[in-house]
């Protein structure tokens, strides 16, 4: 069975000769001509694949060239036609923030692990936090907050003692990160259709911050966010290695 590959790779220098060393065994072709296009880096150019490539049909299979590489399989040049076959997919569906500045401007962007506001100033920041139109916390006096997919529940959100999520689970986990008010506050799992919102108080005093996916929108006065039914996202893992056994296996080293 033929494949027709897109290959592409980070700017590392490992990435790159992974690239030339592959390109010259499998051929390459351009993305939207692809079946499947195979991304060679860490987890930051594989989300930066996914995002660039988030029209086109075919699936994107990473293979790690970097540090972490939750989202991608290991590097082999060897049978990689055979892997491609036998590669089993997973289906996520981005976050879209909604962000207004101080300025009335208004940002939109796309994050397929989560959104997080962080303060930007010496001082905690206040939040403000409404779900599906309804005030849920008055004040929330924090670093920061983030809401996360499954697949970005090991990320940023884990480091910030947040819940780990099944891949499977139509949930969203808000996290605080360094609650100061309420102190014992640990967040809230919510479901995948909720529209969460962030108001910022006392945003010239407490600047804040919006990053979606390391798009960063600075100065932010409020922010919404809601789960992208429209927009699919199809990763491939090698049998076994998927997203699920990788969720589960994090919880237990």
């Amino acid at each position: 069975m033929s494949q027709r590959i897109a290959f592409l790779a980070s700017e590392a220098q490992v990435a790159q000769v992974a690239r030339e060393e592959l390109v010259a065994r499998y051929g390459n072709v351009p993305p939207e001509k692809a079946d499947v296009i195979v991304a060679l880096g860490g987890d930051g150019f594989m989300l930066q694949t996914l995002h660039e490539t988030q029209e086109l049909a075919a699936p994107v299979y990473g293979m790690n060239c970097g540090t972490v590489g939750f989202l991608m399989n290991e590097y082999n040049l060897d049978g990689l036609i055979d892997r491609l076959i036998a590669a089993e997919e997973e289906v996520i569906n981005p976050l879209s923030m909604t962000a207004v500045d101080e300025e009335g401007t208004t940002h939109e962007a796309l994050a397929i692990n989560e959104v997080s506001l962080l303060r930007a100033g010496p001082q905690a920041a206040k939040l403000q936090i409404s779900v599906d139109g309804r005030v849920r916390l008055e004040e929330l006096v924090c670093d920061g907050a983030l809401l996360c997919t499954p697949a970005g529940s090991t990320a940023y959100n884990y480091s910030a003692h947040g819940p780990i999520l099944p891949i499977g689970s139509d949930v969203l986990a808000l996290t605080a990160m360094a609650a100061f008010r309420p102190r014992r506050w640990r967040g809230a799992l919510l479901p995948k259709n909720a529209t969460v919102r962030f108001d910022v108080l006392q945003p010239e005093k407490r600047p804040v911050m919006a990053d979606a996916d390391s798009r960063q929108v600075q100065n932010v006065v409020s922010v919404e966010i809601r789960s992208d039914a429209e927009i699919s996202h199809r990763i491939l893992f090698d049998p076994g290695h998927g997203l699920e056994e990788r969720l589960i296996r994090e919880q237990f080293v």
